[in-house]
């Protein structure tokens, strides 16, 4: 297990932001198609066990992270919000129901994340400052959420995946936490994080996800090494609770969709541990610098 370092001290290693999307495996992008919304309270929860188990995960190795909670899971599961204010870490919003923000438009963008924001801060007693979009959803065609996030007391995102992809992604945005003029302000933007390899047209993405369960996690490790040590850079790593959860029940779907969900679950949990292991984590407000320090960091 890796030791704590010292606040403070000179040869601190530089901090990357760990993430959890706190959504259950039926509520995904990829099963939009097969489980409607309204049947969601008929599938069993998972959510709430996987979630403590990232928090028992989180304290082994002594992390903290910032947790992205859907609305709808924190409605259902207000005890589990309370535990992750508990256990050190950030509480921040996914949203209410997983729409799409490039789908849903400003009127319905602004009242799920406003519920959200007002769900979470009742249950923590603490102000909400970062948002996370489903499936990356703020795209060139989306930016005016940066506006209404501004407007509903949000300081930074997290949506922006600068990368080419069939549902989300802006293949020409920053690579690195920006900030985004916004209606009276600005936004800080934490986007996932890329590498660009030399003769390689685009780049790779390497923030977790999918990418977590597809990449052996020695190649992420690399990847955000470089990240920290070449381009002196904070990364992010995000994954969801269900990414941990291999017996979850199977949801027919079509088979890209099931290759998306499906792949590599029983790895996800070892590869998350080494990756513990290796790199320094904190909440993504500290990253950024914006004054909450219930991070605690990690790694050598």
């Amino acid at each position: 297990m890796s030791t704590r370092v010292p606040a403070g001290s000179d040869d601190r290693p530089l901090l990357n932001a760990l993430t959890v999307d706190v959504e259950d495996y039926f509520q995904v992008t990829a099963f939009a198609g097969s489980v409607k919304r309204e049947d969601w309270t008929l599938m069993p929860s998972r959510v709430a066990d996987n979630t403590r188990r990232i928090l028992d995960l989180a304290d082994e190795y002594s992390v903290k992270a910032t947790f992205f909670v859907l609305g709808w899971v924190a409605e259902r599961n207000p005890g589990l919000v309370k535990d992750i204010m508990k256990r050190g870490h950030e509480v921040a919003s996914h949203g209410y129901g997983h729409a799409l923000v490039n789908e849903i438009g400003p009127a319905a963008f602004r009242e799920d994340i406003r519920r959200s924001k007002q769900l979470l801060e009742d249950l923590t007693g603490e102000g909400i400052l970062g948002y996370r979009a489903p499936s990356y959803s703020i795209t060139r065609e989306s930016m005016w959420a940066f506006d209404i996030l501004l407007e509903e007391g949000f300081v930074y995102d997290s949506s922006i995946f600068p990368i080419i992809h069939d549902i989300y992604g802006i293949p020409n945005a920053k690579r690195f936490p920006f900030e985004v003029a916004a209606a009276g302000g600005v936004v800080r933007e934490f986007p996932m994080s890329t590498i660009e390899v030399p003769g390689i047209k685009y780049r790779i993405p390497v923030a977790g996800g999918g990418y977590l369960r597809l990449f052996p996690s020695w190649l992420l490790i690399r990847a955000m090494r470089h990240i920290n040590n070449s381009e002196k850079q904070p990364a992010v790593l995000y994954f969801h609770p269900w990414e941990i959860d291999p017996e979850q029940p199977r949801i027919k779907a079509g088979l890209r969709s099931r290759f998306r969900h499906y792949l590599n679950l029983k790895t996800t949990y070892g590869k998350v541990e080494h990756i513990l292991s290796q790199l320094s984590f904190a909440p993504m407000s500290q990253v950024l610098g914006l004054g909450q320090t219930v991070g605690a960091v990690n790694g050598s």
